[in-house]
């Protein structure tokens, strides 16, 4: 399209079939290490149900599919573990508060993303976080560790009905 970025482009010493105006990132696991924050969260759920806490590689074992898995994977102590919705439903709230308590205080920026958003927004490209993980995580997060700013648009789990893999949030951002 005129006005689009041009297919080469030599400031990111890259070479695109198609003219890139827009970039869109994952959070969990793309930008940030956000385990050791799952895990304490996980575990401070844990200590205040009256159980033991699991070793932070269980947990990032049991990290996939959303909160409530994890959540049942933690209290079952098994991945493909799944409790009575009564016990779902009890935990859930208590792991949502640890884990609004903590979220970010563990994280880590991978090496290189900032120099990376860096050299993206330098090139003039537009930048959106798109995440399966709830708003009232993310943006807290993205403040924490002094990405916010990177981002012209933060679409979360939350902000639409369907999320990834669905493209629905892909296609609102590009929207």
């Amino acid at each position: 399209r005129p006005g689009t970025r041009a297919a080469q482009d030599t400031s990111m010493n890259a070479i695109f079939p198609i003219a890139v105006e827009a970039v869109m990132i994952d959070l969990d696991g793309t930008l940030l290490d956000t385990i050791p924050d799952l895990a304490a969260a996980t575990n401070g759920m844990l200590e205040e149900l009256g159980q033991e806490a699991l070793p932070l590689e269980t947990v990032r074992n049991f990290v996939g599919k959303g909160i409530p898995t994890l959540v049942e994977r933690a209290l079952t102590r098994d991945i493909d573990g799944h409790v009575a919705p009564e016990a779902l439903a009890a935990a859930l709230p208590v792991f949502e508060r640890v884990y609004a308590g903590i979220n970010g205080r563990h994280t880590t920026i991978y090496p290189g993303v900032r120099e990376g958003l860096e050299q993206m927004r330098a090139a003039g490209f537009r930048l959106a976080c798109v995440t399966n993980k709830a708003g009232a995580f993310t943006l807290p997060l993205l403040e924490r560790t002094g990405l916010a700013p990177f981002f012209e648009l933060t679409v979360s789990g939350d902000t639409l009905p369907r999320k990834k893999p669905d493209p629905m949030q892909l296609l609102h951002a590009c929207e």
